[in-house]
């Protein structure tokens, strides 16, 4: 059976449906800390069940029958390292023989410090000691996370400002991270290496934020700035800059500053820099361009004289 952890999440529900076109419900269990968000899929005979890295013991009853895994990365900064050691040890305990797991393009760089990095690169030393069959899936940054977060608030403002430089990211879409992790799933990698999972091309987010404007119609500006002015204006938002479970409840922003200044650190200085065919190897067919994604995402952006205009 083929098993995919954290299933309730966006990536790991796309690859639920992209694995069932391959392989019949009754071979495919759904494991999450909510079951009942996943009845659609239990619906269709797939194994749902319940479990939760915080909770060792709910793990390997989760994982029992299971002989194919896709690990999908949790994004609790602190204790990803804990949680994945837990799940990993509980897999083998199982009898799983192999497991795919979603790291991050940067983390195979050991100067690399962006905290993201240093975690998943912890994580990625844990599976190749393990002594299971493994891949290491290194996506690169979502192009929807610039298409749907960044790039709104630049067209409201005319200005996109971030401490990235003219470092360059092979933005990648999700749902092609998604497709890529079924097909390590499904044996169409190369066991026990690491696959850099990118988009067809690599930009500056300068190049991003030309995009941007010449989609919206709207003059964007790009604004690089240093790590110190990244952190003040998270501090004049109320972000903390350590994970604190309780500050991120109230924040704005669902992540902590070390974290997001950090990242934006390893792409200015050219860490997070990555180009391969992984996805047509994997996934078997060609990776979405970002142009593709900010088209797609472009009638959520708002200029800000729409905004004035329609409350007058």
């Amino acid at each position: 059976m083929y098993l995919i952890t954290g299933a309730s999440g966006g990536l790991a529900q796309t690859a639920a449906e992209l694995l069932l076109e391959s392989v019949p419900a009754d071979q495919v269990v759904l494991t999450t800390r909510a079951p009942g968000s996943l009845k659609a899929f239990a619906d269709r005979g797939v194994h749902v069940r319940y479990a939760d890295f915080a909770e060792p013991d709910s793990l390997e009853a989760a994982f029992a029958g299971a002989e194919r895994m896709l690990l999908v990365s949790t994004a609790q900064v602190g204790s990803r390292i804990g949680f994945h050691r837990t799940a990993i040890d509980a897999a083998r305990r199982a009898g799983v023989r192999y497991l795919a797991y979603t790291s991050i393009v940067g983390a195979g760089i050991a100067e690399n410090d962006a905290v993201v990095c240093v975690e998943h690169r912890a994580t990625e030393a844990m599976l190749r000691d393990s002594g299971l069959r493994w891949n290491v899936l290194r996506d690169s940054q979502y192009a929807q996370a610039v298409a749907y977060f960044i790039a709104p608030g630049a067209v409201a403002l005319g200005q996109m400002v971030g401490a990235w430089g003219e470092g360059t990211v092979g933005f990648v879409s999700r749902d092609d991270c998604a497709a890529a992790a079924v097909g390590a799933l499904l044996g169409r990698g190369e066991d026990d290496r690491a696959y850099e999972i990118t988009g067809p091309e690599q930009l500056t987010y300068r190049q991003v934020c030309a995009l941007v404007s010449e989609i919206s119609g709207v003059d964007v500006t790009y604004v690089p700035i240093g790590d110190d002015e990244q952190y003040a204006i998270f501090d004049s938002l109320g972000v903390p800059r350590e994970y604190d479970p309780e500050a991120i409840a109230s924040s704005p922003i669902p992540w902590n500053s070390d974290d997001m200044v950090s990242f934006s650190r390893a792409i200015r200085l050219g860490h997070m820099a990555s180009l391969s065919d992984a996805v047509r190897t994997l996934a078997g067919r060609e990776p979405r361009s970002m142009r593709s994604v900010l088209e797609e995402a472009a009638a959520t952006w708002t200029p800000a004289g729409a905004v004035e205009e329609a409350t007058r």
